[in-house]
């Protein structure tokens, strides 16, 4: 394999369009020169790239195509491009054909059990035994012959098949439909991910799919990117090439280090502009996936092999193979210890992050297996009794001899109980439930995404009905994300609002105008209104657009400064990142000079600035009481109105001597303030009543926000998250980490436990936190209900959070491409109110399948009970296979039809969720399910025993083999379909509400599914025959019928009338597995990680479960969803949120160890200080080996505290501890009272309710 890997151009297969060497001979370079050149990193690369081209551009040039503006918008080219060097798209895994899906659902051992017996049964009844008239024989068959129906044998056989076929049918169908959708859905989303490319000297925003080699694209923070290229011009560029290499450290990219970028890859910092020089099979990530056969290329068309990186490829193997359906170029990041040499076990561990089975899918495993347990015992007691009564009769009592001539008869009779038998254990195996899941599942997705709701993962659906938390961001979600400068500090002046520009002297406003327009990011610009009197359209990161804004309203024009000063002609630039909390420009002046603009949130870059402009526009020396002064009277007003304050500084730097750039602390300090700015960013009209919607619904709302702690108070009050009155905790970040943490720094699960009950904003937070709030919670034991927590995020460094939430949501518009990666569902309009409507389908699903299974285990009890009394008494069931079969059709899949669509309404949100240990058959549920199984029992007995008298027709009872149809047992199976399906209406209610039609018209699919069966099932009973084993009824006869049948629903109001609470004998059933259970299930994580199922399947127990295991196959479909926008929605150019100066780096984030900055940098005054803190980052820097899977396992026993190997650092004691705890009154919010901890010494910050 080695020779192999490094032997790279010679292994090049011809691919489609690449013999064409007269083609490649236009361009500079061929596909293979470019591959071998994309395998080089670093110094390598760069001695390639100065020995054979000299430079990058060159390369460009060679491809035709220019840095600055890009290729020609030529379609002749652009086409000649694809056919040289390939398109942008790697082919998918063919999908399993219909005839593969049939062979699949043929492999049910039920239904596999069943065709033998069929088989054996017509083969038998063709049998023509020689001495088959002798006297003896006759006797045993007796009446057989009489009717002369000897030869309609065959029919109970065939009929068996036939339905076995309509069965398999169905089940194939149902995998296929749902398979088309996901990858219809699938490819929409490929093709409404978009990517930002300089054509024609303009940048546009084309398909990721329309990309070429020899396009220039502008890469920003945020960006998964879509093909492999090579860096031209780039400010402070770090990618996470972890999905690559399993390297977790970000690597920095610049042109004179390591310019080259690679597909797959992620922007954690900075910006630059890239040319592609791979594409599609021919990436990095094209060439894995191709050796991975997810390509359609033959093993042997394998593309450039990856090199010169010992341990990669075959990570990436390992790593790919455990993507479930690697449809979507969806890699996940290799969190290992060492990069490429990781144990085989460790790669096991955490190349695929572990999501847990969800709570559903949990209980119904159980509550299958258990259902499954107890048919299986049934159907085998059934089968013994009926041959140990057909051999005493004949043998024993009648004292008969076995005859050889006999033996096929006989035989048919053992295989007649044989069918019988099989048939009980098909109708008490619930085979419709992973169906009603599937189906309810498929269904919420479909018309959740008209919800704006694009699920990418099927149980996230599910498991937000369970949801207990929600976790929001502020900006954009819970706000329009539509930021406007409102308020104005500058000059010594409080301007409330935006001045003229005659009221600011012109020096001070062309400082202004240059600060924000070449310290904004060129993507950010405003576009003039398309319709007259239209708000102008804000491009890019929201908060500069306000600014640029700005600048316009003050009568500048900032898009001439930008012309003045190109891109390429920034000399340095400090990107916005989470910790820095701003970001900085350094341009040269004509004389040689530097100078500095800087911006970023007011409290932080306040602390930098030594001086201010005053009134004339002077420089003056700006002191702490001044600053003291300032945040009093200035940015405390602006942020308890709500309003984000930003500062605007600058600095001059001289030429000589050269400032040292690396070191950011000295160059962005002693600046000068211009301006505070308030930024306004309204509320959205429907996020109140929203959040009022969840507090019904006893889900606890919490803000966590990278906003100054009264701005993300006061928007928390407009947004009704908190309310006068409550007994509640706003906190800022870093407070935060001073109640949670020890002294040694380490993080403590008591000490959250006593902050999350009652916190309702978290303010100044960094994305560690978020991680930690949502860990915290998740691991909390202090309620008996293990919290279930959802987390909205847009931010890059959101990703860790939105793993480990239980429900993750990225923002479609403002997110970044990462962030959507991480998450389970997609907000296509970044709205709150869509959230609640995602818990609103999340319980339906709940519902949905309880409703099923009250109406499926009511059926089960009956038919498995009169089957099984049927024949030890009669010798024979009363309902035969084939009815039996018809039964299960109508239960299993209609009616998981018509149950699991039923549309979700209002009055889900009027309950509190369910909870991970509430079961899923209540005390209500099971009052029903034996209430009406009762009701069944005593009419099918009594038909059975005293049917014939009362109906006056020939008793069906102890008929011999290959009797006609009886009317007596016709009538049995009649009332018992038409009981059925009245029940099936009662089954519509599960809370014992009276009324079970509300709402049935809703419900198109329910309405024609009952009337469909109830058409269906005269045909059979008038004209079904011999096969149905039904003889045709009169209609006095249909109308008992009909009349028993409509009993059900009487029967259903006396049920609902008794109270639940008195029957103190119901047991509920269906719980989730047990906190032992689990903990057992974490032991065997070594080993490969088996569930429930996997475990009782293997004991041989059981054997149809594998039915249920299909349901896992069919949901990991979905897991190849490629993230990004959908339909109707207008994709702003970019998607870079600088999320409230708030986006951040990312911090791969082991369960184990932390590599968290302890200390706000913007604190950190004196030198010593300073030391200690690059101290802890590099400490940490390397994580322990022995790193765990990303969830680590939940069990009853306290976690192991998380900051094991952290050195202490001191934390901060300051008066910026800012704590409020308001008590306005003593209204309880339920949330479990916790003894407030020591506050800090002072609180600085009064409430501002």
């Amino acid at each position: 394999m080695g020779d192999l890997g490094n032997s790279t151009v010679e292994f090049h297969p011809k691919k489609p369009g690449m013999d064409r060497g007269d083609n490649e001979g236009d361009f500079g370079m061929t596909v293979d020169e470019l591959c071998s050149l994309m395998e080089l990193r670093g110094h390598e690369a760069l001695q390639k790239i100065q020995e054979s081209y000299t430079d990058t551009e060159t390369i460009c040039h060679r491809l035709k195509t220019s840095p600055a503006d890009g290729l020609s918008d030529n379609p002749a080219d652009l086409e000649k491009r694809r056919q040289v060097f390939g398109m942008n798209f790697i082919p998918p895994k063919k999908p399993k054909t219909f005839l593969q899906l049939v062979w699949e659902a043929l492999q049910d051992v039920t239904l596999i059990i069943l065709e033998i017996a069929a088989i054996i049964s017509l083969g038998l009844s063709f049998y023509q035994p020689p001495g088959g008239d002798t006297e003896a024989c006759s006797n045993v068959s007796a009446g057989a012959e009489d009717e002369g129906e000897a030869e309609a044998g065959w029919i109970e056989g065939a009929a068996i098949l036939l339905s076995v076929f309509c069965v398999v049918l169905v089940t194939a169908f149902n995998d296929w439909s749902k398979e088309k959708q996901f990858r219809g859905l699938q490819s929409r989303i490929e093709q409404e991910q978009r990517f930002a490319v300089v054509r024609n000297g303009t940048v546009i925003q084309i398909p990721v799919a329309e990309m070429v080699v020899g396009d220039v694209a502008q890469i920003k923070y945020g960006d998964l990117l879509p093909a492999d290229g090579v860096l031209i011009q780039g400010n402070d560029l770090k990618i996470d090439e972890s999905s690559l290499t399993g390297e977790s450290d970000h690597v920095g990219k610049s042109i004179d280090k390591d310019p080259m970028l690679l597909s797959g890859t992620h922007v954690m910092e900075g910006s630059g502009k890239m040319v592609v020089t791979a594409v599609g099979v021919n990436s990095q990530t094209g060439i894995i996936f191709t050796l991975l056969g997810a390509g359609e290329m033959e093993e042997e068309k394998k593309d450039c092999k990856k090199g010169k990186q010992d341990g990669t490829l075959e990570n990436n193997q390992n790593k790919a193979k455990k993507q479930d359906e690697a449809v979507a170029m969806e890699m996940q990041p290799l969190k290992s210890a060492e990069g490429g040499e990781v144990e085989e076990k460790e790669k096991k561990k955490t190349s695929v992050p572990k999501k847990e089975k969800s709570v559903l899918q949990g209980k119904l495993t159980k509550l299958a297996v258990q259902i499954g347990k107890a048919g299986l015992v049934m159907s085998a007691i059934t089968v013994i009794i009926l041959m140990l009564y057909f051999v005493i009769e004949t043998f024993v009592i009648q004292g008969r001899v076995w005859l050889t001539e006999c033996t096929p008869i006989y035989v048919q009779y053992f295989v007649k109980f044989f069918i019988i038998g099989v048939t009980v254990l098909v109708v008490a195996v619930p085979e419709g439930l992973p169906l009603a899941v599937t189906i309810s599942l498929a269904y919420s997705v479909k018309k959740m995404m008209k919800d704006n709701n694009l699920v990418r993962h099927l149980d996230a659906c599910e498991t937000m009905g369970n949801a207990t938390a929600i976790c929001s961001d502020k900006t954009g979600t819970l706000t329009t994300n539509r930021m406007t400068v409102v308020q104005i500090y500058i000059l010594d002046q409080h301007f409330r609002d935006i001045p003229t520009p005659d009221q600011i002297n012109p020096r001070t406003l062309e400082l202004v105008t240059s600060a924000i327009a070449v310290n904004c990011a060129y993507t950010s610009k405003i576009i003039v209104a398309d319709k007259e009197g239209g708000l102008p359209k804000q491009v890019g990161n929201k908060t500069e657009c306000s600014l640029l804004a700005l600048v316009l309203d003050l009568k500048q024009d900032y898009q001439a400064v930008r012309e003045q000063i190109p891109e390429e002609k920034l000399y340095k630039v400090y990107t916005f990142n989470s910790v820095r909390k701003s970001m900085s420009t350094v341009i040269q002046m004509p004389d040689g000079s530097f100078r500095l603009y800087s911006k970023g949130a007011s409290e932080i870059l306040l602390k930098k600035c030594s001086f201010i402009l005053a009134r004339d526009g002077e420089v003056r020396a700006f002191k702490p009481r001044d600053k003291d002064e300032m945040v009093k009277k200035v940015i405390e007003p602006m942020a308890c109105e709500g309003l984000r304050t930003i500062c605007i500084a600058y600095r001059e730097l001289p030429a000589d001597p050269m400032p040292d750039w690396d070191n950011e602390t000295d160059i962005v300090s002693n600046l000068i303030c211009i301006t505070v700015v308030g930024i306004e960013d309204p509320v959205r009209p429907e996020v109140p009543d929203a959040i009022k919607k969840c507090q019904q619904a006893g889900i606890t709302v919490r803000m966590v926000t990278g906003d100054n702690i009264n701005t993300a108070r006061a928007i928390a009050v407009k947004c009704g998250i908190i309310s006068p009155g409550d007994d509640f905790l706003c906190i800022d970040g870093k407070e935060f980490n001073r109640r949670i943490r020890n002294e040694k720094g380490e993080i403590e699960q008591e000490r959250i436990d006593k902050v999350w009950p009652k916190l309702r904003v978290l303010a100044r937070s960094s994305p560690t936190d978020k991680h930690t709030l949502v860990k915290g919670i998740i691991d909390s034991t202090i309620v008996e209900q293990r919290q279930v927590v959802a987390v909205t995020g847009d931010g890059t460094n959101d990703g860790p959070a939105l793993k480990k939430a239980d429900v993750g949501f990225a923002m479609g518009i403002a997110g970044t491409d990462v962030a959507k990666e991480a998450s389970d569902i997609i907000l296509t309009d970044d709205n709150f109110s869509s959230i609640v409507k995602a818990v609103m389908w999340g319980r339906n699903v709940y519902d949905s399948i309880s409703k099923f299974l009250q109406f499926q285990l009511t059926v089960n009890v009956v038919a498995v009970i009169v089957a099984f009394t049927g024949a030890c008494i009669t010798q024979d069931s009363p309902l035969k296979a084939v009815q039996m079969l018809w039964v299960n059709l109508i239960m299993d899949t209609f009616a998981s039809l018509a149950l699991a669509t039923e549309p979700p309404t209002e009055a889900l949100l009027l309950r509190k969720p369910y909870g991970r240990n509430n079961p899923l058959i209540s005390l209500t549920m099971m009052k029903n399910i034996l209430g009406h199984a009762v009701f069944q029992l005593i009419i099918i007995f009594t038909l059975l025993f005293v049917g014939e008298r009362i109906f006056d027709i020939d008793s069906g009872r102890n008929a011999p083999l290959h009797s006609p149809p009886s009317e007596h047992y016709t009538i049995i199976f009649n009332t018992f379909v038409l009981m059925q399906l009245f029940n099936e209406i009662n089954a519509r209610k599960i809370h014992g509400e009276r009324n079970v039609f509300d709402g049935i018209f809703s419900n198109p699919i329910f309405c024609s599914i009952v009337v469909g069966t109830f058409a269906i099932q005269i045909v059979i009973v008038q004209f079904g025959g011999k096969p149905f084993s039904c003889s045709p009824l009169n209609m006095e006869q249909w109308l008992w019928c009909l009349f028993v049948g409509l009993a059900e629903l009487v029967w259903g109001q006396v049920i609902a009338s008794v109270p639940t609470h008195h029957l103190k004998c119901l047991k509920e059933a269906g719980h989730g597995p047990a906190p032992d259970e689990i903990m057992d299930e974490d032991l065997a994580e070594d080993e490969d990680e088996i569930d429930h199922a996997e475990r009782e399947l293997r004991r041989g127990q059981i054997l149809w479960f594998r039915g249920l295991n299909r349901i896992q196959t069919q949901i990991r479909v979905v897991k190849a969803f490629r993230s990004s926008l959908y339909d109707g929605i207008e994709r702003p150019e970019s998607r870079n949120s600088i999320h409230d100066f708030q986006a951040h780096p990312e911090f791969i984030i082991t369960d184990s160890v932390h590599n968290i900055p302890l200390i706000d940098e913007t604190d950190v005054d004196d030198e010593s200080e300073r030391s200690n803190h690059n101290h802890v980052r590099v400490a940490l820097r390397h994580p322990v080996p022995n790193s765990q899977p990303q969830r680590p396992p939940r069990s009853r026993y306290p976690s192991r505290p998380l900051r094991q190997q952290s050195l202490p650092v001191t934390l901060n004691y300051n008066n910026n501890a800012t704590e409020s705890r308001v008590y306005l009154g003593s209204s309880d919010t339920g949330a479990p009272h916790v003894s407030p901890c020591p506050a800090s010494p002072l609180h600085s910050l009064e409430t501002c309710l």
